[in-house]
């Protein structure tokens, strides 16, 4: 029996973060965490950092904010699930099944 289409696709975070930030000190920790049961691609964003202009007049204050999405079958990637400041990694687990 071969995996479906879907069991092959890992799931992409990115965690929208920036320096001095305990709940994104703690956010890296549940992803820390989750990652030990579950693969998936992970990035982390420093809205604050030089060229992410974009993203610091997004989510300056809303920091730590988590992105979840699946490549679609035509290759393009799903819409972002979005979780804002504290999240729990059933939390995120949800995310990623429902992506």
């Amino acid at each position: 029996m071969r995996p479906t289409l879907s069991l092959l696709q890992n799931a992409r975070l990115a965690l929208y973060s920036r320096l001095n930030c305990g709940l994104c000190e703690t956010a890296k920790l549940t992803l820390n965490n989750l990652r030990q049961r579950k693969t998936f691609e992970y990035a982390e964003i420093d809205v604050m950092a030089p060229g992410n202009q974009q993203w610091k007049d997004m989510y300056e204050f809303d920091v730590p904010v988590l992105h979840v999405e699946k490549t679609l079958p035509n290759g393009q990637l799903s819409d972002p699930k979005k979780l804002f400041h504290r999240f729990t990694e059933t939390e995120v687990q949800k995310a990623i099944d429902e992506c």
